[in-house]
């Protein structure tokens, strides 16, 4: 699972000689509308654990968890439920991780370079037609267990380096198709960081999550998010709550002090 990738390469918007000709951005397919989808407010308390299932005699008063999709039981999910916490399945939908599953069914082909975590790589986005049927199949996973949302990790492979020569335009595509995938199996979807691309994602995604935008000074994009009325969770790892904390609440943001591991351990900005 990426926190953040530091090497970047050049986004490239439109059609690369040698390459399958994908749709521009000008033919995406429009929104798929979700109307009994959860539709968050702006100001949502939240969990991110990712390191391992949390105990369920030891969940946190909040309004939503966000947990690992695959290792995160039904069982789970009831008990966030019999606590009126909405329940979002983690999935990373750009890289391939070694210890999943279903990690045998992606081609070889469509394995790209690490990027930077032990048995994870990135993945050809551009190979939609392996790749529809093993993401359609984890939706699946999240919907049978009862997830309410899917948090879609690593959708910014076009400005890291893959090891393919990926296109703003083709990034656009297939997070489009995450999004409306979700929609039609009745479940929210959170738009993981690609900042670059939110102006055209906003429509499509029902929240974003983000990474040290303090750190990196890059917050402001997120703001189109809060402007159409979906929230922003936000995080950060290296900066004290003291620099950052007053800044996101002012900016509406969602945002929690966590451990790179993702932990149970959070310190909250807004006290909950």
């Amino acid at each position: 699972m990426t926190r953040r990738l530091l090497v970047a390469v050049t986004a490239v918007f439109g059609i690369v000689v040698g390459l399958p000709a994908f749709a521009s951005a000008a033919t995406v397919p429009a929104p798929v509308a979700c109307p009994g989808c959860w539709h968050p407010p702006l100001k949502v308390s939240w969990q991110w654990q990712l390191s391992e299932p949390p105990k369920i005699a030891a969940l946190v008063d909040v309004s939503m968890y966000d947990v690992d999709g695959f290792e995160g039981s039904a069982r789970l999910v009831r008990a966030v439920h019999e606590r009126t916490i909405t329940a979002v399945c983690y999935l990373s939908a750009g890289t391939w991780e070694k210890w999943r599953p279903d990690a045998s069914r992606f081609p070889t082909k469509v394995l790209g370079k690490s990027n930077g975590w032990p048995g994870e790589r990135w993945l050809d986005i551009r190979a939609m037609a392996p790749l529809k049927p093993i993401m359609r199949s984890r939706l699946a996973m999240c919907r049978r267990k009862g997830f309410d949302a899917v948090e879609f990790d690593n959708v910014d492979g076009y400005q890291n380096a893959t090891g393919f020569a990926l296109t703003g335009a083709q990034q656009l595509r297939y997070d489009i198709f995450l999004a409306n995938a979700a929609h039609r199996r009745g479940m929210s979807a959170l738009l993981k960081n690609d900042l670059g691309q939110i102006r055209k994602l906003v429509p499509y995604f029902d929240a974003s999550l983000n990474e040290q935008c303090f750190q990196y000074s890059e917050c402001g994009a997120l703001s189109r998010f809060v402007d159409a009325n979906k929230p922003v969770f936000q995080v950060e790892y290296k900066l004290p709550s003291g620099r950052f904390c007053p800044k996101a609440n002012k900016r509406n943001f969602n945002s929690l002090r966590k451990r790179l591991a993702l932990g149970a351990w959070r310190v909250p900005c807004r006290g909950a």
